[in-house]
């Protein structure tokens, strides 16, 4: 039995870092401002960095350190990249015996792009882990787990996300969802049956205006609608803001720690699979909330998507978190 399953994705990241990665303002950029290199030329990079990560084996590295029994479920590809992504799990203690590997394409690998000083740019390759179906689940291994945490899907396991959320329910597993765009997009019926059955639901604020078409600054709204769709826990993460989360009668706010941003790179799945954990751990939301804020503001210090998430029983400082009454039938009324 395990304490909790992880979905999602599975990459290896590779960090590359150069001065001559050389800033460019442009409107023909989606942001404004792009990355300039000399066509034809060497570059010549000052660091390197290798990691895995991915929404399904961030999270799952997280709940092993907090000292849960935890186990991804996902594909990579057969190669080195997919061998380098499993050691790296096992290095957390999470069991990988569910883990698939293909022939058919390459394990995901992510190339992030760092000037010195500045944002990055990151280069995306979706490969093995897209192509993890309903059929490659092995479903007689997974149905005594006590939580499933669905991390963002896309390729063929965003077609299983009904049924792995149907079967959770079925076997009694409560289930945290971190929906990705493909499964905000689902037929309005099938999300809102989703969302019936849902026990956490993650959202960034850009995902949360999605779901509910409402501009996430109105952010009373936002929540009033959110409980309506889902008798669970929904939490919605502003970056640097800190995060808000409902309980369906309260409202409760924390701001992030401060902490100096050397990587962004991990931060939601670092919140998200916090919370969880302290949840778990207390059955409370003010508890969750602080370990989720404090895992999440210390995964930023470090390059990496996990090389900074906390241990069990490593001391973090004291988060505040302000708490306001709330209705699904009313607007909050917010100070």
């Amino acid at each position: 039995m395990f304490d909790i399953i992880t979905f999602g994705s599975a990459t290896q990241d590779i960090y590359l870092e150069s001065k001559k990665f050389l800033p460019v303002l442009s409107k023909e950029f989606a942001t404004g401002k792009g990355i300039c290199l000399s066509l034809g030329s060497k570059i010549e990079v000052e660091g390197v960095f290798l990691t895995s990560g991915g929404g399904g084996t961030n999270t799952a590295a997280t709940f092993a350190s907090q000292g849960f029994k935890v186990a991804y479920c996902g594909m990579v590809g057969d190669d080195n990249f997919g061998e380098l992504v499993i050691n790296d799990l096992k290095k957390y203690n999470v069991d990988t015996n569910l883990i698939k590997k293909t022939k058919k394409m390459s394990t995901n690998i992510s190339v992030l792009l760092m000037q010195p000083g500045s944002d990055r740019t990151i280069l995306v390759y979706r490969g093995a882990s897209d192509l993890l179906a309903r059929g490659d689940i092995p479903w007689d291994k997974i149905k005594k787990a006590k939580w499933f945490y669905l991390a963002p899907f896309a390729g063929k396991l965003t077609e299983a996300t009904e049924e792995l959320i149907g079967f959770a329910k079925k076997n009694k597993i409560k289930v945290a969802f971190n929906p990705g765009y493909n499964q905000l997009t689902f037929p309005e019926p099938v999300l809102q049956k989703i969302l019936k059955e849902i026990d956490v639901l993650i959202l960034n604020r850009e995902e949360a205006s999605l779901l509910t078409k409402i501009p996430y600054q109105k952010e009373e709204e936002v929540f009033k609608k959110i409980d309506q769709l889902t008798p669970g826990i929904a939490i919605m993460t502003k970056g640097g803001e800190g995060a808000t989360v409902s309980d369906g009668k309260h409202l409760y706010y924390a701001k992030s720690l401060g902490m100096k941003l050397v990587d962004g790179t991990g931060a939601g799945d670092a919140f998200g699979s916090g919370f969880v954990s302290g949840l778990i751990q207390k059955n409370d939301v003010i508890y969750a909330i602080q370990l989720a804020m404090a895992n999440s503001s210390f995964a930023i210090t470090k390059l990496g998507a996990r090389e900074g998430i906390l241990r069990k029983n490593q001391p973090w400082p004291k988060i505040k978190v302000f708490k306001e009454a709330c209705s699904a039938n009313d607007l909050c009324q917010v100070k």
